[in-house]
């Protein structure tokens, strides 16, 4: 006598039940699960990281900037993929990639 009778049915050739019906009980909610993840998560990351891109194409010179280390400061000066900003009373300059930059926010016209 066998221990396990799912061997024994493999054994004997028969045919396991279900067929069609059962393979897409399985794939279905895979490829639900997917579409769902890809709707939430990675859909909306490319539209912010796009909205960031077109937002450093134009940052001009007197944005206000926050850069990914959390440094806050002014934009003076703006070259090919790099970025001068000043970050305090003293004016410190400080030269970063545009890369690092988080967050843009123009400055409030009076």
């Amino acid at each position: 006598m066998l221990k396990f009778p799912g061997i024994a049915v493999l054994a004997a050739g028969e045919a396991s039940p279900g067929g069609l019906g059962s393979t897409l009980t399985l794939i279905v909610p895979l490829v639900l699960m997917f579409a769902l993840m890809y709707f939430l998560l990675i859909r909306p990351q490319k539209k912010k990281e796009k909205k960031l891109r077109e937002q450093i194409e134009a940052m001009v010179v007197g944005d206000n900037v926050v850069t990914i280390g959390g440094l806050v400061g002014q934009i003076v000066n703006i070259k090919d993929d790099e970025v001068t900003i000043s970050t305090s009373v003293s004016k410190t300059l400080v030269t970063f990639k545009k890369s690092a930059i988080n967050t843009i926010q123009k400055p409030i016209s009076e």
